[in-house]
């Protein structure tokens, strides 16, 4: 699956906006020139891991939200990730995904808590 770096960058400045920060602010924060943050943002740029980690400490989301819409403060933030993980497999994976995941469900999940 590749990356949207368009939807990407939608989502970096969606975060900033409700942060009430504007380019120029967040820029200085991640040592960033405003014209590379303002490419990122429509899609032009990639950002590396180590600037995409200190953005998203300072917007207060997760890499996995920017990268690919995952929040885990969703209740159901899996649900795309097992959709995604399950599609490619084959008929007889799936129904073994399917029992597994089941068996799990129907036992106490305290048996597995740490």
């Amino acid at each position: 699956m590749a990356l949207d770096y368009t939807v990407i960058g939608q989502r970096i400045k969606q975060a900033r906006l409700a942060k009430n920060l504007t380019q120029e602010d967040l820029a200085e924060q991640i040592d960033i020139s405003v014209a590379f943050l303002s490419r990122v943002e429509r899609g032009n740029s990639h950002i590396n891991l180590k600037r995409l980690n200190q953005l998203c400490g300072l917007l207060d989301v997760t890499e996995g939200y920017v990268l690919n819409g995952a929040s885990s403060s969703s209740k159901n933030y899996l649900n795309k990730e097992f959709s995604e993980l399950i599609k490619g497999c084959s008929p007889e994976k799936q129904k073994l995904i399917y029992n597994v995941a089941r068996a799990i469900v129907e036992t106490d999940i305290d048996t597995y808590s740490e």
